[in-house]
């Protein structure tokens, strides 16, 4: 083997990526911060500079936490943003896939939201049409659950895949849902983990390049983009969401993948369930056919638009059809079974999961000690407020959470048991006295906490008029 030449040293290769000669040479990362805050534009190599420092651990934090700061506050163009996802996305390692795959590797990413347990039956649900599916997914932070944290509550389950472990799990069962790998875009690690530190989590170009360096490591065909707006999402109003959404759609195209943003409503929990072990349980609901319909509708509106993007249905909506029979014939309820084998849950107890009854189920992934009913406290049509929790801009911190659901910071414990369960609908006509509201915890509700949350339903003397679809707007590349 011959030896490496080390950096700077005489190389004949012009541009080797082992040694470094003929690759960019390091800018001043003050010069690059200090040309961000005045508002000028950043070269493709200067941007590489940057995550260069960033990646090798020399940049400071303070001057990371400044640049973040510097391009929250003046932004990036297009090109700008394509060449920070790409040098995000080769910071590490991309995966590889067999040339028999070429075309059918796709994935979803969602800005997240209340109760969104969608990956759950649309992973499965397209690997049963033939699609590879190698979800990379996250823990919850905040008001939105971790599908992560949720799977978590099967027993067994491991999310932790490596490389070579995901390609086998694809060829066995079609998908995996693993956490992000410290060989996937490493760049991204240090720069999501000083965002919400720096006060810069809301800047389109620092989102856009989190989520697409990830799924260009993945090497995929096609990405499916569910951009949430409304009171229980990131952006509340839908003209705020489609700036990102369009964002994501022009860098992913560049990037080569075939990217479609759908925008979706977030102004009420998606489906009845919040809490990880309820809503594996309402998954199952969906892979049985059945399920809320707000859940199947999303499923298979991002699954139609994927089975569109890479040739397996002939347009979007037939593409819906042909997911809906994957979850209506029983075939994306035995590839969840299957991915749950492959990923550590012993057979018999993911046979159990998937076939059991719903009572049967429930005692498989467990009770909180108490399960508990709020009845409304007056009469009038129904119509739950976008969390069955406070507000998030509430200072006290949200009741489910409070009692063990999710997590304030990164690394908190999380009980898979607690949540709660919608027992009625906007629209829906209550009289005092009937219960609204299923909250399982254990035993640590408190009388606060029950006010909390009853003063989180919303009663009117009518019922409201038909709601939005929940599906607003589709937005497709140029050309499409």
């Amino acid at each position: 083997v011959p030896a490496v030449p080390n950096r700077g040293a005489s190389c004949p290769k012009s541009g080797c990526q082992l040694c470094g000669t003929g690759m960019d040479a390091p800018s001043p990362l003050p010069t690059l911060i200090r040309k961000k805050r005045d508002g000028e534009r950043l070269e493709d190599a200067e941007i590489r500079s940057f995550v260069r420092g960033v990646t090798e651990g020399t940049a400071q934090q303070g001057q990371i936490g400044a640049m973040l700061m510097a391009i929250r506050l003046r932004g990036m163009d297009a090109g700008e943003t394509l060449a920070l996802t790409r040098a995000m996305a080769t910071s590490g390692r991309a995966l590889a896939w067999p040339p028999a795959w070429h075309g059918l590797v796709v994935d979803k990413h969602s800005t997240g939201g209340v109760g969104d347990k969608v990956s759950l039956a649309l992973a499965p649900a397209l690997a049963a049409c033939g699609c590879k599916v190698p979800m990379i997914s996250g823990r919850g932070l905040g008001h939105t659950g971790g599908t992560l944290d949720k799977l978590e509550a099967v027993p067994g389950f491991r999310v932790s895949l490596s490389p070579e472990e995901m390609c086998s799990a694809l060829e066995r069962v079609g998908c995996c849902i693993v956490g992000q790998s410290e060989e996937l875009a490493p760049a991204d690690r240090v720069l999501y983990g000083l965002r919400d530190v720096t006060a810069t989590v809301d800047s389109v170009p620092l989102i856009t390049a989190s989520i697409l360096s990830k799924k260009a490591a993945e090497q995929l065909s096609a990405l499916v983009l569910d951009v949430k707006f409304g009171g229980a999402a990131l952006y509340p109003t839908q003209d705020s969401a489609r700036e990102l959404a369009r964002s994501l759609v022009e860098v992913g195209t560049q990037l080569g993948i075939r990217t479609v943003a759908v925008l979706s409503r977030m102004d009420q929990p998606l489906g009845r369930a919040v809490g990880n072990a309820l809503e594996v349980l309402e998954a199952l609901e969906c892979l049985d056919g059945g399920g809320p319909p707000d859940l199947r509708q999303l499923v298979t509106a991002l699954g139609g638009v994927l089975l569109w993007q890479c040739g397996k249905a002939a347009g979007a909506v037939q593409g819906r059809e042909l997911l809906g029979r994957a979850l209506d014939d029983g075939s994306a309820r035995s590839t969840f079974e299957a991915m749950l084998g492959a990923q550590g849950v012993p057979p018999d107890t993911a046979h159990s999961l998937c076939s059991g009854t719903p009572a049967q189920r429930r005692r498989l992934l467990g009770t909180a000690k108490v399960c508990e009913e709020l009845p409304a406290l007056q009469e009038g049509e129904g119509d739950p407020h976008p969390h069955p929790t406070p507000r998030v801009q509430c200072p006290r911190a949200p009741v489910l959470h409070g009692l063990g659901a999710g997590r304030a910071r990164a690394g908190d414990p999380v009980d898979p048991l607690v949540g709660a369960e919608l027992l009625v609908g906007a629209g829906q006509h209550l009289r005092a006295g009937e219960p609204w509201l299923r909250v399982h915890h254990e035993g640590t509700l408190s009388a606060g906490g029950r006010r909390t949350l009853q003063d989180a339903l919303c009663l009117g003397p009518e019922p409201p008029r038909d709601p939005p679809p929940l599906v607003a707007e589709t937005l497709v590349p140029e050309g499409a």
